[in-house]
């Protein structure tokens, strides 16, 4: 036998045949990619009345001196679409233990969201902080039943701004001006500071006047 006969005889395993083709079976343990919920996202000019579709989820966000909470209060004008973790909280406090009161709360809040978004009916989320991943919670709900999402910031001051606020508003002014929050699934974002913030009197959710 030559030397060449005995390199053609050598047998390859199964397993070395298949390679990296197609054959190889697939890793499912690997989680499955988020859905992509990016938009083109439009910057709203502010002025003395914002109107949003009905049915459209308004997520608030902005420095604690700008006080969110607050602004929807004065502004909003369908009481019952206004929803926080706050609210929740004062809902739970007495029934839930404290150490389940936090995530019993963001569970409760998400169905209350989602259960509005489900029947057509506007939302208003008020978030305390300016935590991306929390904005996208909300924002992800109404992505799976296929209703619009608003975002309002209220900026504040640098010397009112606190120190652990501070990078985290520094990147959402940032990604605002460079019209990159349709990136996060918003289809409008509107940013209030200074007297633009008190001279929003009335948010409401009505459909655009047709002519007759």
């Amino acid at each position: 036998m030559t030397e060449g006969d005995s390199a053609r005889r050598v047998k390859i395993s199964a397993d070395e045949r298949t390679g990296w083709s197609s054959e190889r079976p697939r890793d499912d343990s690997r989680p499955p990619r988020p859905v992509d919920i990016s938009v083109r996202c439009r910057v709203l000019a502010p002025t003395d009345r914002m109107r949003y579709s009905p049915g459209s989820l308004v997520v608030v966000v902005g420095a604690a001196a700008a006080e969110p909470a607050r602004f929807a209060d004065r502004v909003i004008e369908e009481r019952g679409a206004v929803l926080s973790l706050e609210r929740v909280r004062t809902l739970l406090a007495g029934r839930v233990g404290p150490a389940e009161i936090e995530a019993r709360a963001q569970q409760l809040l998400a169905a209350a969201v989602l259960k509005r978004l489900q029947a057509n009916q506007s939302v208003v989320v008020v978030i305390e902080g300016l935590d991306g991943a929390e904005r996208e919670r909300y924002v992800r709900l109404a992505h799976g039943v296929r209703r619009p999402s608003h975002l309002i910031v209220l900026d504040a001051p640098g010397d009112r701004i606190l120190d652990e606020e501070r990078q985290e508003l520094n990147e959402l002014r940032r990604r605002f001006e460079a019209g990159d929050l349709g990136l996060e699934g918003f289809n409008t974002a509107l940013r209030l500071g200074g007297p633009a913030a008190g001279e929003l009197k009335r948010v409401v959710f009505q459909r655009e006047a047709t002519a007759d």
